[in-house]
């Protein structure tokens, strides 16, 4: 099995500690971290994924907003220049070690936060990153 990611989600894994938008959402992302953790392989995807699964039947789900397309568009761009791959819909990657902490390290220089423009989430992602990624869900430090 591939864990389906949308490109700005290579970012949000980094900093997962178990917060999210509604009970259904947080619980799937649990399971995907775990996924994540266990070396699942990702598979990105163009628009929702497996982490938006359980916000797809609300009438106004974020997911199919332009906000997170635009997001998706940013973190393709900045992931790929700092591993030296084109991210686009169809790659895979393997969140082992080595990925985890060169997208960490990347992230807490703002490397490649570009995509995190806007999103809601930003403040505690940064404070994640600035306490070491410390009691993150995926491969936790």
């Amino acid at each position: 099995m591939t864990v389906r990611l949308r490109a700005h989600h290579l970012l949000c894994m980094l900093t997962f500690v178990g917060e999210g938008y509604t009970p259904a959402f947080t619980a799937n992302y649990r399971r995907i971290a775990e996924r994540l953790s266990a070396g699942e392989e990702i598979e990105i995807v163009s628009g929702p994924d497996d982490i938006c699964a359980p916000l797809l039947s609300e009438a106004s789900a974020h997911c199919l907003l332009p906000g997170p397309k635009g997001r998706d568009e940013a973190a393709a761009q900045a992931v790929g220049r700092l591993l030296g791959v084109q991210i686009e819909q169809g790659v895979r990657l393997i969140p082992d070690k080595t990925l985890l902490k060169r997208l960490r390290r990347g992230f807490a220089t703002d490397l490649i936060r570009n995509a995190c423009e806007d999103c809601e989430w930003s403040e505690l992602c940064t404070t994640v990153a600035r306490d070491h990624f410390r009691n993150t869900l995926v491969a936790p430090c």
